[in-house]
């Protein structure tokens, strides 16, 4: 498993980008901070619950100078069907997506469930050096919240010692 303070590992993978289907990898946030979530399944009722206010988010993990990825096992054909479902999706995904589905990104964060072939809730956060700064790790039926990710990733980007519900803008403990 990838470790907090280790090099993140390098990635490349098909994505659902914009409703297109791209290769995207490590390589494209070479100086940029990022945080790369995954989820387990396609068409199910808790996914869209992060991945919908992951993209509610997307313009304030943004304005920190922070990209956000999903990651599923699923394919980049899942994804671009689901994701066109309004019901579901009311508005448009714009963050990527990555159809992990040869396992190899969530392997190499260590946290693909491997007797399901499907990846945990996780959450890294890798700085604009590349190192691995957070991970968070649920089992399949804990959804995480983005609000928290985003405060974590200020906090880490701060440089400051940032006590509980630390939020940006308040002054540093000690």
């Amino acid at each position: 498993m990838t470790l907090v303070g280790q090099q993140a590992p390098e990635w490349s993978a098909a994505a659902y980008v914009g409703g297109e289907n791209k290769t995207i990898g490590s390589s494209d946030y070479t100086g940029k901070w990022y945080v790369l979530y995954c989820y387990p399944f396609d068409f199910t009722t808790l996914c869209p619950t992060e991945i919908c206010a992951f993209q509610k988010l997307a313009e304030d993990f943004a304005d920190d100078g922070v990209e956000v990825i999903g990651c599923s096992t699923g394919s980049y054909y899942t994804h671009n069907a689901w994701f066109a479902d309004r019901e579901v999706f009311p508005n448009e995904i714009t963050h990527p997506v990555i159809a992990d589905t040869t396992h190899a990104v969530s392997r190499s964060f260590g946290v693909l469930k491997e007797d399901l072939g499907v990846a945990f809730r996780a959450t890294v956060i890798v700085d604009d050096t590349g190192v691995v700064r957070s991970i968070a790790v649920n089992d399949l039926g804990t959804g995480r919240s983005p609000a928290e990710v985003l405060r974590t990733v200020q906090a880490l980007q701060s440089g400051g010692l940032c006590g509980a519900d630390w939020k940006k803008g308040d002054e540093f403990v000690g």
